[in-house]
């Protein structure tokens, strides 16, 4: 057993002294900023932020093109008197011009407009007489540690190294060779939209069936706060790059993919010549119905950069990847592999000993300035609840699966309390319809069913200790069908969506039995998403969830089994499991932490449902869902949702219908609303909120979401309570959640100064978990013992200080998972391991869980109560983690309450069209 766990995490090493980097710097100025505007006004006259300069294609280029550059500025497109370019040496005139210029001449789409090369010509001249010309490069000493602490004692770096650190890094370590089991590998640098990336390159191969799959090691580098942390973190996530080199799909199927140049320079390099890839987009472009190169890509630009080259067209790039990948003269470019382009031989992550290994080169590349956070111990020996033993020595077969169906037995009659339980089944094949009518017996211990009804009708009824189910089978028919989505381009896509979905819901209400006091739960079978990726938004399984809400039934839905690898019985079980969970069928087992728990303790998960334009009903709509979880001693707890309208706790499955029904949609911030304008009407028609509402709808959003939580928890104080919330998710929502603005027992809401936490509630506990996201927020990790293994462990982790309030929770390994061979090397793979990157290794994540707010001696002693026992923060830490997990599931991502309040997401669907007076309550 490991007792110790390593971060691949680093901060800047105080022993170093102060951090200062020369550098140079380059600002577009008020001069080029006001004439590039002026061309992209005249060039765009139709957007929405005529203020703000598409520079992210020029950065890209200039990145790629440019030797010298590290990093580029914020929001240098809006003010040109903000940072731009950060540079180990100046970019000379010859390069800098060229690049501009076929930029900016790059912003007319619609005409063959010489202003472009115009602009360049003055930019080369350096003629003072012109109005327009180069700024220059100023030298600056740079703090690469610079730090505010906030009143809560967490570290927070200045705003620009964010982008800036990440890339000092990249470069840095891309300066030397990884060597592993024989093998070197050399990275390049590739920009990402949160900090700086290493790719190894060229590619490594893989021959398998017949074919050669190509490969890299991909490095992750971002900077982060820690809640009360002195010293911000700077965290290298690796992972395997997968490319591209067959592409088992049609081009109109293509929405999006990233795409990496590897071009040589046209001109004299710098220092970092070699050490940069080029980021890119590829797409089908459906208003030109051709693949192109989308989202700012740089790559149409390149020709006229260097009109010696040749560079992929779009097209060329899609029909032969692999001609590409492997080079055409001294131009390379690699496809990024994408699960949903088709199979790929090569297995996604690494194994521990790889992880190991580049994060002790990274370790090596990184001093002295920074330095690896602490490692972390094990603060409790009690890793999981009460669970029910496995199977094994000492135990009779079958003894654990009984238990287990009398749980859910137990459980399925506690939240039908005395209702009937109806479930139509809709099936389109017979073995799913044969699968699921075994399964659900099996799963409550009731014996095999058998048709009660007449022969052309297919029902099954079971009836025993309380509950009473019935289940009807018949073909789906045409209710599994695509929807019929309108072809008319002139019309919002969610106005069009919203009339497809109407149909559908007629057409449910027409095979919907009629309403009875039973529970409902409908499951249909339907085909994978890939089946109906040909025409945007056909996909039926939003609106069947929509049409069986509005009849008063959950829905539950299995695919084809020629759309899925699970086995067929796999799929039936977890879909039973999930309709269970849909009835609030579920609670968490009982915690094995201690006394210092209260007997009486409630959890309560709040969880934000975000959708914008781009979301599955093309509404933007924003939802606070909240839910309450009320254990029971010694038999199933309660499962409630917040009703906000009514102001009243109701049953889960009631929370789900009542999400359900949709409200008036919104314009998101920055994004245009389903009006129904036609386009060419102008931004006030089109519904985009201009750059001076944006701030008071946020603020608008922030203070009506922050009431309901504040009157929400005082509808819990009778309690003690567990609030739980994702700060990754809520923050959006409850800027009080945001790292800076954290204070230990304190809560803040709004501009008001924040208060303690248990003016909200006596007994009130706050806890705080997030995850990586797509972010890399929460650092990766591996655990290691003093004979140098390294692999990974189950626990809670921390610190061996006293008063520390942020923990780590890593789970066990799946016993779904494959056990793999120990030794095993991707990047290098042996004679006995040639097979070895086909393999998936699994790499768990770690759950960061912050004790924000509990009972404290400072807690207390504040509240007047100094007599009694102070809580240890480590033991609410534990019963987080212990929440992860349950006799029917592997381990959860989050605790079971956040994970039940996160799945009531899926009912939040809007339709365009509806009536409402908001969209930010939990309740229609």
């Amino acid at each position: 057993m490991y007792h110790t766990i390593r971060r691949a995490a680093y901060e800047p090493d105080p022993c170093h002294g102060p951090w200062r980097e020369e550098m140079w710097v380059l600002r577009l100025g008020e001069e080029l900023h006001t004439e590039l505007t002026r061309m992209y006004t005249e060039a765009d006259k139709g957007s929405v932020r005529p203020d703000r300069l598409p520079v992210r294609r020029l950065n890209y280029l200039l990145q790629a093109m440019a030797p010298g550059v590290i990093a580029t500025g914020r929001n240098a497109g809006t003010d040109g008197r903000l940072p731009w370019l950060y540079a180990r040496e100046t970019v000379p005139p010859e390069v800098l011009a060229p690049v501009i210029g076929t930029w900016a001449a790059g912003m007319y789409w619609e005409e063959d407009d010489t202003e472009g090369a115009d602009l360049e010509e003055r930019l080369r001249s350096g003629d003072p007489s012109e109005a327009v010309q180069l700024p220059h490069w100023e030298a600056e000493s740079v703090d690469l540690a610079e730090t505010v602490t906030s009143a809560g004692g967490t570290a927070e770096p200045a705003a620009r190294l964010y982008s800036l650190l990440p890339e000092w890094a990249a470069f840095r370590l891309a300066a030397r060779p990884f060597r592993t089991g024989g093998t070197t590998l050399h990275f390049r640098v590739s920009s990402s939209g949160n900090g700086g990336q290493l790719v190894s390159w060229p590619p490594q191969r893989y021959v398998r069936r017949g074919q050669t799959w190509y490969y890299s090691a991909c490095l992750n580098i971002t900077v982060h706060t820690v809640p009360f942390a002195p010293r911000f973190r700077v965290h290298v996530s690796t992972q395997v790059r997968r490319w591209a080199t067959r592409l088992d799909v049609r081009p109109h199927q293509l929405g999006g993919t990233t795409v990496l140049f590897d071009v040589p320079l046209p001109w004299p390099g710098g220092p970092d010549r070699g050490h940069r890839l080029m980021v890119n987009t590829l797409g089908y472009d459906r208003r030109l119905k051709e693949l192109a190169w989308r989202h700012h890509s740089p790559a149409p630009l390149m020709p006229d950069l260097d009109i010696v080259r040749n560079y992929p067209q779009a097209a060329a790039l899609f029909a032969h990847p692999e001609r590409w990948i492997n080079g055409s003269g001294d131009v390379a470019a690699g496809i990024v592999y994408h699960p949903s382009i088709g199979p790929h031989e090569v297995g996604p992550g690494l194994m521990p000993q790889e992880r190991a290994d580049l994060d002790t080169w990274v370790e090596e590349g990184l001093r002295p300035m920074l330095t690896r956070v602490p490692d972390l111990t094990r603060v409790n020996r009690s890793n999981t609840p009460s669970l029910l033993p496995r199977s094994g020595a000492g135990r009779a077969p079958g003894v654990r699966g009984t238990q287990l169906a009398l749980q859910r037995r137990a459980a399925l009659a506690r939240a039908l309390n005395g209702r009937p339980l109806a479930i139509d089944v809709f099936w389109q094949s017979p073995e799913t319809r044969a699968a699921l009518l075994a399964e659900l017996p099996k799963l409550i211990g009731f014996p095999p069913g058998e048709s009660v009804g007449p022969a052309d009708d297919d029902t099954w009824r079971w009836l025993g200790e309380g509950i009473e189910i019935r289940v009807r089978a018949r073909p789906a028919g045409p209710m599994a069908d695509a929807l019929p989505i309108s072809r008319e381009r002139r019309r919002p896509k969610a106005v069009r969506l919203a009339e497809a979905v109407e149909k559908r819901c007629r057409l449910v209400a027409g095979r919907a039995a009629p309403r009875s006091d039973a529970a409902g739960v409908v499951i249909t079978e339907i085909a994978g998403k890939e089946r109906f990726a040909a025409v945007s938004d056909s996909d039926p399984k939003h609106a069947l969830r929509i049409a069986w809400a509005r009849q008063g039934r959950l829905s539950q839905f299995v695919n084809l089994s020629e759309d899925t690898d699970s086995g067929l019985e796999h799929r039936a079980r977890w879909t039973w499991l999930d309709a269970f969970r849909q009835l609030g069928a579920i609670s968490p087992p009982a915690h094995r932490v201690g006394a210092g728990i209260p007997g009486d303790l409630q959890y309560v998960a709040l969880w934000l449902v975000r959708h914008t334009r781009k979301g599955p009903t093309r509404c933007p709509v924003r939802r606070l869902v909240a839910v309450r979880v009320r254990p029971r001693g010694g038999g199933p707890g309660v499962i409630e949702g917040w009703d906000a309208e009514r102001a009243e706790w109701v049953p889960y499955p009631k929370l789900l219908l009542l999400l359900s029904q949709a409200l008036e949609p919104v314009a998101e911030v920055g994004e245009e609303a389903d009006t129904g304008a036609a386009p060419g009407d102008g931004a006030a028609a089109r519904g985009v909120l201009r750059p001076g509402a944006r701030l008071g709808v946020e603020q608008h959003r922030q203070g009506q979401t922050e009431r309901q939580i504040r009157a929400l928890l005082f509808q819990v104080r009778d309690r003690p309570t567990l609030l739980l919330a994702d700060a990754g998710n809520l923050r959006q929502c409850w800027p009080g959640l945001r790292n800076g603005e954290l204070d230990r027992d304190m809560l803040g809401f709004g501009a008001e100064p924040a208060q303690r936490h248990t003016l909200y509630g006596d007994d009130l506990r706050v806890v705080l978990v997030r995850d990586a996201n797509a972010r890399e927020e929460v650092a990766e990790w591996y655990a290691h013992d003093a004979k140098g293994r390294v692999g990974f462990a189950e626990g809670v982790w921390g610190t061996a200080e006293t008063e520390s309030r942020v923990f780590a929770s890593t789970a066990s390994k799946p016993h779904t998972v494959a056990k793999l061979p120990k030794g095993l090397m991707k990047l290098a793979p042996t004679g006995q391991g040639r097979t070895a990157p086909g393999k998936t290794a699994w790499n768990p994540g770690q759950l960061e869980i912050t004790v924000l707010g509990c009972l404290s001696e400072k807690a207390l002693a504040d509240s007047g109560r100094e007599g009694d026992l102070p809580d240890r923060p480590a033991e609410w830490a534990t019963l987080t983690h212990q929440l992860r997990y349950h006799d029917d599931y592997p381990p959860l991502a989050r605790p079971l309450p956040l994970h039940l309040a996160r799945l009531a997401g899926e009912y939040v669907l809007p339709v365009a069209g509806t009536k409402g007076e908001g969209s930010t309550t939990t309740a229609p």
